[in-house]
Order: C-alpha cells, then sequence, then structure tokens
C-alpha cells in the first residue's frame, strides 16, 4: 500500500457537525469545544459559517465564536462562507480564512444556496476583490462532488471544470466533498488522482460523509490517490440541511484510531478526542455514528498510551 507518512485533519464538528442538530450549543459551549480540539492537538478547525441565519440558526452565533476563542498561531481557523457579506462578517471577526462552496450540482446549488451555479460563482470574483485587499486567504469548496441526492452522478468533467473556475481565480486549495455520502473507493481514487495530475499546483482536501459506511474505505481511497489532507467531525456529527439523506462526516475519532494503527502520524491525542466526542454526544442527547463511542477501544490498547503510536516524522 502507498501509504503517506502523515496526514492533516481539519475538525470541521464546530461547523458541518454542528448545523444539523437541533440542540443549539451556546456560545461558551462551542468556544470550549474549539479550544479542546486544539489542545488536543488539531491544527486546522472550521469553526462556523458566516451565512445567514435564517437558514442556519445553529451558526447564527459564529462572529461571537470567532472572537472569543483562545487564537494559536500555529493553528488554521477558517469558516465557511457562500458571498460578500460573509466575508465581510469574516474579516470583522477576525478570521483570516474562509471557505467558498459551489456545488456541482445545479439541482444541489438552487437547494441549498436558492441560486443556480453560474450565479454563485459570479459572487465569488467580489469576494476575491474584498480578500485581496484585506489579507483573507481563501480556500474553495465543491460540493456534491461524488453524487447528488437529486440528479445522481456527476459527470467528471463538471468537477474538473468547477475546479478550473476555482483555479483561474487564485485559489489553490480545494476540498471534493462528498455531501450526502454516495462516494464508493473506486470513484474516489479516480477522482482525487485526476485531479491531483490535472492540477498539480492545488492542495486538495476530501470532506466524507459515512452515511452508506464506506467512508473509512473511501479515505483508505484517497490516501493511495496521494490525497493527506481529510475532514473529520468529532463523534461523527453532521449533515446538510438542504440535501436529503445527508447524514454525519466520519467521525475524528474513527480516523485517528485507525491512522494510529497505520503508524501515520496526525499528531492528535486520540484519548482526548474521545473524551471530546463522548462531551459532544451529551451535549445533543443522541447517539451518533462513531464507532470508538459505541465499542471501545480494544481491551490491549484500552491501557496504552496512543500518544506513542504516533511517529515523528
Amino acid at each position: 500500500m502507498r501509504l503517506p507518512e502523515s496526514m492533516t485533519i481539519c475538525e470541521v464538528g464546530p461547523r458541518d457537525g454542528l448545523q444539523n442538530e437541533k440542540q443549539i450549543l451556546s456560545v461558551q459551549r462551542k468556544i470550549k469545544l474549539i479550544n479542546d480540539v486544539v489542545n488536543a492537538g488539531v491544527k486546522v478547525v472550521e469553526i462556523g459559517s458566516f451565512v445567514s441565519p435564517k437558514a442556519v440558526p445553529q451558526l447564527a452565533d459564529t462572529d461571537e465564536v470567532a472572537k472569543g476563542i483562545t487564537r494559536r498561531p500555529e493553528v488554521e481557523y477558517r469558516a465557511l462562507i457562500s458571498n460578500l457579506k460573509g466575508a465581510e462578517r469574516a474579516i470583522f471577526a477576525g478570521i483570516t480564512k474562509v471557505k467558498l462552496t459551489v456545488s456541482a450540482s445545479e439541482s444541489h446549488n438552487k437547494s441549498n444556496w436558492n441560486r443556480s451555479t453560474a450565479e454563485v460563482i459570479r459572487g465569488f470574483d467580489d469576494v476575491m476583490e474584498l480578500a485581496a485587499k484585506n489579507g483573507l486567504e481563501v480556500s474553495g469548496a465543491i460540493s456534491t462532488a461524488f453524487g447528488c441526492p437529486f440528479e445522481g452522478n456527476i459527470p467528471r468533467e463538471q468537477i474538473m471544470d468547477l475546479i478550473q473556475t476555482f483555479s483561474s481565480m487564485g485559489v489553490t486549495e480545494i476540498s471534493l466533498s462528498d455531501t450526502t455520502g454516495m462516494a464508493y473507493p473506486s470513484q474516489v481514487y479516480e477522482i482525487s488522482k485526476i485531479a491531483r495530475e490535472l492540477f498539480p499546483s492545488v492542495r486538495f482536501w476530501l470532506h466524507l460523509h459515512n452515511t452508506r459506511g464506506l467512508s473509512m474505505a473511501n479515505i483508505i481511497a484517497g490516501m493511495q490517490a496521494g490525497i493527506v489532507r481529510f475532514d473529520a467531525s468529532f463523534a461523527g456529527l453532521g449533515g446538510c440541511p438542504y440535501a436529503p439523506g445527508a447524514s454525519g462526516n466520519v467521525a475524528t475519532e474513527d480516523v485517528i484510531y485507525m491512522l494510529d494503527l497505520m503508524n501515520i502520524y496526525t499528531g492528535i491525542n486520540l484519548n482526548k478526542m474521545i473524551e471530546i466526542a463522548r462531551d459532544v454526544r451529551q451535549d445533543v442527547g443522541h447517539e451518533t455514528e462513531s464507532f470508538i463511542l459505541k465499542a471501545g477501544k480494544p481491551l490491549a490498547l484500552s491501557t496504552r498510551d496512543t500518544d506513542k503510536l504516533q511517529r515523528e516524522v
């Protein structure tokens, strides 16, 4: 197997994990969760989104959360935006990196943003101009890259065209998102490999949902294709309110557990992430899709210091 020596995990629980929950956490609780995952060793955190409070009331307080977290210089704190207003809010809140998102599916764009793909993309020019003037870094995300709940399979050319669109705007970091968990390993490998070959200067992320139980296999496929950056959510929380059937992300603690055993360095303490996931499960008041929370670590590893499984690179 062609495996990387290290992998970067972005904790998206504070954004994608909480945006679909009925229970809305307080500002202080969100701040503590973000600080806790950073203390566990996470180096990239998606703290929330600057979108319409009416559309996503669970994240209406992202401005306050952004101002309240303890910033560490070595940690990247990013947020999702959809338009110029979101970029302005991010700058005012002190966020220095935002993620612009467009769907590979016309139907999902209309469901999620109430705009066509072309209309969504046209709005990016103003954001890029504002970002350049204010030192705001912009990454991109392509939703439903591996399948749409309304349209089914998305032609590969559509995905590559959107990558080209982002790249022509100067975006050098792009997330390919499996919004409703429709991806499968050979597809993830093929699309990731082709994207990396066609756009060698772009840093690609994979954002995988575990809706149908294939996310861990898809992570392996992504790694085989050379992807070393993945999103994950504490306790496996997550989902898109505007995509039918979009259940939780792959659980951060499950991913770290697998990578620890494979001797792939993440720098994240598994035991601390398990504690955070347990607390989050209590916060939301229901069972989640985390396998480690359900089964625990094997007895042979239960007293073992998982930090020692992390190989220095």
